[in-house]
């Protein structure tokens, strides 16, 4: 199994499929490399590409709210990656090819992670990791088992910004994701 430096060299330096052409950085994903909860993007937007780091813009301040309500935080309780680690152009979802492609690199930061909880943020990263008949607006909130982990869908910060009417039903998830972490985690997520 490769080291935490050395999967990123080697992720840095991926051309498996179309999107390394147009990337500016890679966004190999950000946080602490010993948490037991790990969240899961679909792939980076413009202004993540242009930083090399996922969740910077409006709907990353969101997700850093969101992670303060329960008392988590990127820079010391969590980890955050994506499916896909370039940018899709235009921002457009990534194509099926492109998530088979790069999900190996996930599994490898699972594979090293080894959290006990992943939260997939949206309907592309849940039905990618989680279960590919899962309906986001149905199945959110819904706490999956398997290989030893909890497997959560929550709504994408940007559907949040997009369609605010989301922001309770989530808010009754991130406290389901609290005491799960309670019941689950053994370091202190307080």
């Amino acid at each position: 199994m490769l080291s935490w430096d050395n999967l990123k060299e080697a992720c840095d330096n991926c051309t498996k499929c179309e999107l390394y052409k147009t990337r500016t950085n890679v966004v190999f994903g950000v946080g602490n490399r010993d948490a037991e909860v790990l969240f899961i993007g679909e792939g980076p937007g413009e202004k993540e590409d242009l930083k090399g780091e996922p969740f910077v813009g409006r709907a990353g301040k969101l997700l850093d709210d969101m992670l303060k309500i329960i008392g988590l935080s990127r820079s010391n309780n969590i980890f955050i990656a994506n499916i896909v680690k370039c940018r899709p152009p235009g921002n457009r979802d990534p194509h099926n090819t492109e998530r088979e492609l790069c999900v190996d690199w996930l599994n490898a930061q699972i594979s090293l992670l080894k959290p006990k909880i992943i939260i997939c943020l949206g309907r592309i990263a849940a039905t990618q990791i989680i279960d590919s008949e899962l309906k986001i607006t149905r199945d959110h909130g819904k706490w999956y088992d398997r290989d030893e982990m909890k497997f959560m869908a929550l709504y994408h910060p940007a559907a949040l910004l997009r369609d605010p009417h989301k922001k309770p039903d989530t808010f009754v998830d991130l406290k389901k994701i609290e005491k799960m972490i309670k019941e689950v985690c053994e370091k202190t997520y307080e």
